[in-house]
Parts: C-alpha cells; structure tokens; sequence
C-alpha cells in the first residue's frame, strides 16, 4: 500500500503516513469496500477542490459519478450529509470532538448501526484528510485491527426500535412500587414513566438498548436501578429530578451522557462512567448536591461548562493532562490527579 498524497510506503496498521501524515485508508467490518470509497472521495476533493462537497446537489452528483456502484453504500453516505452530519464535522475546529458529535448524532438521533455509522465516519474523515482509526477496522488480510473479542452488538446491524416499550404500555404498572419489563424490549420510549410516584424498583431487560428522553423523570421515590449491560444510549432528562437515586453504574457501550441526564438527583452519591463514554452534556450532574467523588476517564473529549453546576462538594478525579484535567482548571472544580481507574478505587 502506498500514500495516495506523497507515494510513500504505508503499513496498513498505520493511522496516519509516517511522511506526510496524510490518513491511512481502511476498511470497516461489513464494509469490505471502504478504501475504495475513500479513494473515490479523496479523488472528488482534489479534482474538484474542497468547496465541491460543501455544495450538496454538486456533491451527491459527483458521488454518483464517481461511485456507481454499491448502492447501498453509497445511499449511505448521502442519506448521512443530508441529515447534517458531514455538516457537524465540519463546525467544530477540533476533530476528536467533531468525530465524536458525528458518531453520537448518527448512533443516538438516527439510530444507525455502529459498522455503519463507522463507514460514514472512516469515509468523511478520510476525504477531509484527517487520521481516524476504527475500532471496526479490518486489516487486508482479514485480521481484526483490535484482537479484542467482538461483542454481539459489533457483529451487526441491530434495530433500537424493534420492540419499543411505550408510555401507554407503562401505563398500567401507574401505582406499582416495583415493576419488572418483560425481555425482548429494545428501547423504552420518551416520558415512559416521567412522574410515576410510587415507583421504587424496576427491573429492566438484557435486550434494553435505549433509554428515551425524560424516561424516569420525576420518579421521587426511585431507588433500585440496574442498567443492563447492553445499553447503548440514554437520552436527554432520563432520570432527572429521580431525588432517591444513590447508586447508578453506566454500561460500557453508552457514548454520551446528555442534557440534564441526571440533573438534580439529589441523593446520587455513587456515578461509574466507563470508558465508551466521550462527552458529558449541559446540566447533566447540575444540583447533585451529595455528589462528592467522581472519575473521567480519558475518553471524555468534551464536557459542558454546566456540566456540574451545584455540586459544591465534589471532586473530580481525572488522569493528568487529559481533557478532564484542564477541563477542572478552567472551571474552577476541585481535582485529584490518579494514574488510572484502579487508583481511584483505592481511594
């Protein structure tokens, strides 16, 4: 393989040409085809100049042109710039955070598969020359870029709206303490269960992947709460206000806390959030005032200035000179600098 930029020999293992720097392509699980997109797209860019794709009929012409075949990927990547997301990348300056929103508003608002939204990513990073590395990456000879062992959720596309538990399904359980949703349910709709009164327990399946806007809100007596490890996305408000919440482990998968996610909870004491998680939303811990302790890890690339308004006991543990760390400087909050997650447990 070689640079298509500067000719050099590249390693495909590479993320960026060692020469020029310019991305390396790759191809993403379920999408053999991916370098080939990205030599097409690289091609539109430097034949046609940069501002061809900020022009979407000239840009979808083009795409046409260039790639008549694969249908359905191709499909894909004008459904994606028309829904904005090319458009998302291209606002924010930085490009860790710009490919962060993007998988975020792919994966959380249009509900894409991972492999695909990866595809889009890889393509549109590639044609902007900016170095990205999958964690879908598939080396030419077939061998995974990551030897982790893939989890089901990677081996393919999977429909967050499959079985979806609705408000007026949850109707029914109004006056129950403790509720128990029976399997097979893959998403649980916004406002399900916003102002259940009586609510203490509630038992959620192994095939949830969604957590709807406001879900729980205003669930005061809510206590019990253990999130499937499954779950891929919590949506803006989904336990707001839930003043007895104390305990809440985030599954590793989820890639955002969003808007007021967990704003005043007033009783949180205990948050794990893992590693898959990149950006923390406005309000999302505001008024958690029991709050004390907390570890970010390094992932996290982005975190609202509101973040943790009202939180005047807590102290942020972070690894030094991440994100989080200046993050902490900036805005003032209390900070103790740890090696790694394990440290912070010793604590």
């Amino acid at each position: 393989m070689q640079c298509e930029k500067c000719d050099a020999p590249l390693d495909p293992k590479l993320v960026a040409c060692p020469s020029c720097g310019a991305p390396v392509p790759q191809n993403i699980e379920g999408f053999e085809n991916t370098m080939e997109f990205q030599k097409e797209l690289r091609n539109i860019v430097v034949q046609h100049t940069p501002w061809a794709v900020v022009n979407k009929t000239k840009f979808i012409g083009l795409l046409n042109d260039y790639i008549p075949d694969y249908d359905k990927e191709r499909r894909l990547l004008i459904n994606m710039y028309k829904m904005g997301v090319f458009k998302i990348m291209l606002e924010e300056k930085n490009h860790e955070i710009a490919v962060m929103k993007a998988k975020s508003f792919m994966l959380g608002d249009l509900f894409l598969a991972e492999n695909a939204s990866e595809f889009v990513t890889a393509c549109f990073t590639y044609m902007l020359g900016w170095p990205y590395e999958s964690p879908l990456k598939v080396l030419p000879d077939g061998e995974k870029a990551d030897q982790e062992e893939e989890t089901t959720e990677k081996k393919g596309p999977v429909d967050i709206n499959e079985k979806v538990f609705t408000p007026r399904a949850a109707f029914r359980f109004r006056l129950s303490g403790n509720i128990v949703i029976p399997d097979g349910y893959t998403k649980l709709e916004a406002f399900c269960f916003d102002k259940f009164g009586s609510l203490r327990t509630i038992q959620l399946p192994q095939s949830l992947l969604a957590i709807g806007e406001y879900a729980f809100s205003s669930c005061k007596r809510l206590r019990g709460l253990d999130l499937p490890s499954g779950l891929r996305i919590i949506k803006q408000g989904a336990f707001s206000q839930c003043a007895k919440l104390v305990v809440v482990k985030i599954p590793d998968g989820v890639l955002e806390i969003e808007d007021s996610t967990f704003s005043f909870c007033t009783s949180l004491e205990v948050i794990d959030i893992p590693e898959s998680v990149s950006s923390i939303g406005a309000e999302a811990f505001s008024g958690c005032d029991k709050l004390r302790k907390l570890f970010l890890p390094e992932s996290i690339k982005f975190i609202d200035a509101n973040a943790f308004s009202y939180c005047p006991n807590l102290v942020i543990y972070c690894i030094e000179n991440s994100y989080v760390h200046k993050y902490c400087l900036v805005n003032g909050i209390q900070f103790v600098l740890v090696a790694s997650a394990a440290e912070y447990e010793l604590n």
